[in-house]
């Protein structure tokens, strides 16, 4: 069982490693004799120089329970993960876990880079209070499930991300822990070992087991958890049914976009040197702006950004992902993909995609814009916007498919043999 209540964390900007070492022991001895730190005026002003990154958050897990944590980047999502898993602690408020905790918060969380994969295994194992006994019993159910048997005696620090992931994983479900915490590191993995995760997933929960699952993919959201909880700017907006959850992120996101221009966007990543500005879908044809798009039609996606880089920025990387509303990834419009990459000047641009034959049947779809060089993230937001597409003649037969037939539309054909 979990219990957080009144659960709040603050940082102050500037204060890890802006200080001297006289003042960093004179603010500790400020706080032992519970006395103003000298230079505390300046940092306490209301509003200045503080980051409340969660704020009076309160709710309760039961055992057994998969709880699903969501919102925007910045919400408070990792933060509080951090405080249950005793990572950092908190500046008000308390969380009581009963129960031994695993933790799977950022790829590697706990490994050592110069031990073995079999080192860190039993390392990871002594952490959660397993004996030996117990590790040796699950090390060959471990091992498969990871994937690694031939690197399992090679260090770490030698693995690739999708191996550290996969490792991190497989020691952190099959230890046994009473309460599993699970950030968004399954999307270093393939798809193939996403499904086998959420599987195992499954299998804890249903053990009787508790499991703490934060995730952007709203459809494994609503396919593992039974109930979720919505962060907004460190604040707790709502707790229900992951279905219920879900559809209130969406609306809030559909909110966000329509009032927020992207370029002052703050839930991003990246966005130092090269930062998205706008998106603008047009007809192919006559470069008129489109409010809806329609199934089959000849469409560009016009994206503005502005280069704040100093140099020219070589080999980058750019792409539109595709959902559908709820989040669930549906498909990619990636220059490398194709065999593109750009040398943005500094300044700003436009880059545009073309996607003939719009392939998405009617409803209203998210998108997320990301670009990065050589596998550094330069900008990145996730539900950047959203687009409505009608029906339409997408086969050209002067048919329109039935609106629950398909998602995406793909050319095929039948005959007779």
């Amino acid at each position: 069982m979990i219990s957080v209540q009144g659960l709040s964390k603050r940082y102050r900007l500037g204060q890890i490693g802006a200080a001297t070492l006289r003042e960093t022991v004179e603010h500790w001895l400020a706080g032992r004799r519970r006395a103003p730190h000298p230079t505390a005026h300046a940092a306490s002003a209301p509003g200045r120089n503080e980051i409340w990154a969660l704020r009076d958050v309160s709710f309760e897990v039961q055992q057994g329970e998969v709880l699903g944590i969501i919102g925007r980047n910045g919400a408070g999502k990792s933060t509080l993960l951090k405080i249950l898993s005793r990572i950092t602690e908190p500046t008000a408020g308390r969380a009581i876990l009963r129960g031994r905790v695993a933790s799977l918060l950022e790829v590697g969380t706990g490994f050592h880079p110069d031990l073995t994969g079999r080192e860190n295994m039993y390392l990871n194992g002594a952490i959660l209070g397993m004996k030996k006994a117990e590790i040796d019993r699950k090390f060959d159910e471990i091992v498969e499930f990871a994937e690694i048997g031939r690197f399992i005696d090679t260090p770490v620090k030698r693995y690739s991300s999708g191996m550290y992931v996969r490792l991190a994983f497989a020691v952190a479900a099959h230890l046994e822990p009473e309460i599993m915490l699970v950030d968004e590191v399954l999307a270093v993995g393939d798809l193939a070992f996403q499904r086998k995760c959420i599987g195992k997933m499954e299998t804890v929960a249903k053990g009787g087991r508790t499991v703490l699952f934060v995730s952007h993919n709203m459809a494994a959201i609503k396919g593992l958890c039974s109930r979720a909880i919505l962060l907004e700017g460190g604040r707790l907006v709502h707790d229900g049914t992951a279905a219920e959850t879900v559809a209130a992120y969406v609306a809030s996101v559909q909110k966000l976009t329509a009032e927020q221009p992207l370029a002052t966007r703050t839930d991003r990543e990246g966005g130092e040197i090269l930062r998205f500005t706008g998106v603008v879908f047009r007809d192919a044809k006559s470069r008129a702006p489109l409010n809806i798009l329609v199934s089959g039609q000849d469409v560009v996606a016009d994206v503005t950004y502005d280069c704040r880089s100093a140099v020219p920025l070589n080999n980058v990387v750019v792409a539109i992902a595709l959902n559908a509303a709820d989040g669930a990834f549906l498909s990619a419009c990636r220059s490398d993909a194709i065999g593109k990459e750009f040398r943005l000047a500094p300044g700003t641009g436009c880059l545009r995609c073309r996607i003939p034959r719009f392939p998405f049947s009617q409803g209203r779809f998210s998108y997320n814009l990301i670009a990065y060089q050589q596998g550094v993230i330069l900008d990145w937001i996730k539900e950047a916007g959203f687009v409505d597409v009608a029906a339409g003649d997408f086969y050209g037969t002067g048919k329109i498919p039935a609106p629950a037939s398909q998602c995406v539309f793909i050319d095929f054909d039948w005959e007779m043999l």
